[in-house]
C-alpha cells in the first residue's frame, strides 16, 4: 500500500493537468497562475468551477463531461485520491478539467478576486465540533468571498444531517439567497442533469439508507457573516467513520 502510493505521488508530479503549489511558497505570496488559470491553463474564457475537497476527483471528472462549456478544477490536499480523477481525466481527453492540490485556506493566493464562478461542495466532513472546520462555516463563506464573481452559486450536497441543517441555519440567518433546499435529494422533484452524478461514497450511504440533501446557494452581496447559535442534533454516526466504507476502491 505505502509503495503503491509512493508510486502516485511520484506521478502525480509529471501528470500537466496537476498543480502541487508548496505552502510555504504560496502562503505570503501569490501563486503564479492566480488570475491566469484562464489563459495558461485551460486557454479560453469559459466560466471556471471549482470542487472543494474533490476526493477522487469524480465530480470534477463527470462535471467535465457534461458541462464542456464550463473549466473546472478539483482541490483537494490528498495527492493518492486526487491522482484517480487526474488520471482518468486524462484518459478521457478532458481539457476542461484540472487538480489542485492544497489547503483550502490558501484560496485568496491561488484565485484571483472574481476568477471562481461556482463552487461545489461534495460530502465534507461535517465537523460537528469546530464551526472554523465547516466547508460552509463563516470562515469558509469569507474565502470564498474573495475569489467568487458577484453572481456565483455554491452547491452543497451531503449524507450529514447535522452539515445540511446547520448550512440552512445560517444561510436564513444571514438572508443569503438561496435557489434549490431539500432533505431528499432523490425522493424529490428535481430534475436536473447536474444532480445525476453520484460518487462512489454517495452510492455507499444511499445503499444505506442515508438520504442526500442538496442546498443551491449564493453569497449575494453580503458582506460580513455571523454564525448561527443553535443546537443541532448531532449525526447519529461518526464523521471519521463516513469515508471507511471500501476505502481503497
Amino acid at each position: 500500500m505505502a509503495k503503491n502510493k509512493l508510486a502516485k505521488f511520484a506521478e502525480m508530479d509529471t501528470l500537466p493537468n496537476v498543480f502541487q503549489p508548496k505552502h510555504m511558497d504560496i502562503l505570503h505570496n501569490d501563486y503564479r497562475f492566480k488570475g491566469l488559470w484562464h489563459q495558461e491553463i485551460f486557454h479560453n474564457d469559459h466560466p471556471l468551477v471549482l470542487e472543494i475537497g474533490c476526493g477522487k476527483g469524480e465530480y470534477a471528472v463527470e462535471l467535465g463531461k457534461l458541462y464542456p462549456e464550463k473549466n473546472f478544477i478539483g482541490l483537494d490536499i490528498k495527492g493518492a485520491r486526487m491522482w484517480k480523477g487526474a488520471k482518468t481525466a486524462l484518459e478521457a481527453g478532458l481539457g476542461n478539467v484540472a487538480f489542485i492540490r492544497m489547503y483550502a485556506e490558501m484560496l485568496a493566493s491561488v484565485f484571483a478576486p472574481g476568477e471562481v464562478s461556482e463552487i461545489w461542495i461534495t460530502f465534507p466532513d461535517p465537523q460537528m465540533a469546530k464551526a472554523r472546520k465547516r466547508l460552509t462555516g463563516t470562515r469558509f463563506l469569507t474565502l470564498y468571498q474573495k475569489i467568487l464573481s458577484s453572481d456565483a452559486i455554491i452547491h452543497l450536497k451531503t449524507d450529514s444531517p447535522f452539515l445540511y441543517t446547520y448550512t440552512k441555519e445560517l444561510i436564513c440567518l444571514n438572508q443569503l439567497p438561496m435557489f434549490v433546499n431539500t432533505d431528499n435529494l432523490y425522493g424529490s422533484e428535481i430534475d436536473d442533469k447536474i444532480l445525476s452524478i453520484k460518487t462512489f461514497y454517495e452510492k455507499q450511504w444511499l445503499s444505506r439508507g442515508k438520504q442526500i440533501k442538496y442546498i443551491r446557494f449564493s453569497l449575494g452581496n453580503t458582506q460580513t457573516l455571523a454564525e448561527p447559535e443553535v443546537e443541532i442534533e448531532r449525526d447519529d454516526y461518526h464523521s471519521e467513520t463516513r469515508y471507511m466504507v471500501n476505502p481503497n476502491k
